[in-house]
């Protein structure tokens, strides 16, 4: 192959990583092993993997490195040239990082990694991909050679810095239940946070809120079609009428989550049967659609009724239900936060939230008191409308900064 026929990456590699801002940068970029040699980051579309990477490309190659190449996977030139083509003249003209962002475009992508980590044993690469769906697929085949990193969507920590309103370092869950009021009083002398929460709730857990603007809420719902459409069926032996079978058990489960479903209810809904619908079910929470938050019971229990679902976060309750449950939106941000920094987060007998076995969560608006979780040892009540908390009494949007 000649420079002639590989410059179109060349120059896209280029352009884009000159183009990219190093001002913001995700959380998970310093939690990144940059020198292990195969690295999977996965995560939804949206939330910044793409950033992330060229950010490090340029900050530790430059612009224009002839080390280091950013290839997108979904670029037109793959439409009439092989991957490995490309790979082949990179090795041998002296590049030693390999950047393959949106990886599952690729006919059999892993197969691709795999020989691209067994046949340029001095090539380090870094993938990564949007359709959770394909990259948890092919994890099974590199799984004892890679590190895996999941990126989330922005924590309210984030959002406020990407906003220009405040820069602040994450906090422990201990530091939080420790020191929330000072820490929230210092937040609060420096910005006023309420409004900046209403509208993270809304619009803000995925940085593309910034580029989309005012249809925000209807890219988002185009991608949640994406991943029905088009990655489910690619892992998944569906078919069309099963796809519309999935679009609606969304739909049923968005208008009342969080919620434990009667799944005989739901089956005879959907007309279909307890297998598909599991699977389905199963598939939703692959693809971070649904979250599910189990009671500490026997996990067996899942193979006949699932725990407490919930959308995967708030941005898609306001995309996906027309007026969302305020107390509904409250619980899944919650559970958003705490998973995403990786807590185990349970369902009680009493209270809205386990975490980690040992701490007892409340969740409520302004006035909401400890009556439901009175005399329970380690228990909290998290208030919604309130800048400072007291005591256990905590503000809720201050668990935001946990990441």
């Amino acid at each position: 192959m000649e420079e002639a026929d590989i410059r179109p990456l060349l120059d896209a590699s280029d352009r884009l990583v000159a183009d990219v801002t190093l001002g913001f940068r995700r959380y998970l970029f310093s939690q990144i092993d940059w020198k292990d040699r195969l690295i999977c980051i996965k995560g939804p579309k949206g939330v910044g993997k793409t950033t992330l990477i060229l950010q490090y490309v340029r900050e530790t190659f430059g612009v224009r490195s002839n080390k280091a190449v950013y290839l997108p996977a979904d670029h037109i030139w793959f439409s009439s040239h092989d991957m490995l083509e490309a790979v082949e003249y990179f090795y041998t003209h002296g590049f030693t990082h390999l950047f393959i962002d949106e990886v599952h475009h690729l006919p059999e992508w892993s197969r691709v990694v795999k020989t691209i980590t067994d046949c340029y044993p001095k090539m380090n690469v870094v993938y990564s991909g949007s359709s959770i769906l394909k990259i948890s697929k092919g994890d099974a085949d590199l799984s004892r050679r890679q590190a895996v990193y999941s990126l989330k969507g922005l924590s309210f920590r984030e959002f406020l810095s990407l906003e220009g309103a405040l820069d602040r370092p994450p906090l422990s869950l201990d530091e939080l239940l420790c020191a929330h009021r000072e820490i929230a009083g210092e937040i609060c002398d420096k910005v006023k946070v309420l409004p900046f929460f209403e509208k993270y709730l809304r619009c803000g857990y995925y940085p593309m809120y910034r580029v989309v603007s005012s249809q925000f809420q209807n890219r988002l719902v185009a991608v949640v079609n994406n991943v029905l459409d088009v990655d489910l069926p690619s892992v998944e032996d569906v078919t069309t009428a099963t796809v519309r079978k999935a679009k609606k058990m969304l739909m049923v489960l968005a208008r009342d989550c969080p919620q434990q479903p009667n799944m005989s209810a739901l089956y005879r809904e959907l007309e279909t049967n307890r297998n598909l619908g599991l699977k389905l079910l199963d598939a939703l929470e692959r693809a971070e659609l649904f979250a599910t938050v189990e009671s500490g019971s026997p996990k067996l229990k899942r193979l006949s009724r699932p725990g407490k679902v919930f959308l995967g976060d708030t941005n898609l309750m306001h995309a996906l239900v027309p007026t969302p449950d305020v107390g509904a939106v409250r619980e899944t941000f919650f559970a958003n936060q705490m998973r995403a920094t990786g807590h185990a987060v349970e369902s009680p007998e009493q209270g809205d939230f386990v975490i980690d076995g040992k701490w007892l969560f409340e969740i409520g608006g302004r006035g909401k008191g400890f009556k439901q979780i009175k005399d329970k040892p380690n228990s909290y009540v998290v208030n919604d409308g309130i800048e400072l908390g007291i005591g256990s009494k905590i503000p809720l949007w201050i668990f935001g900064f946990l990441y």
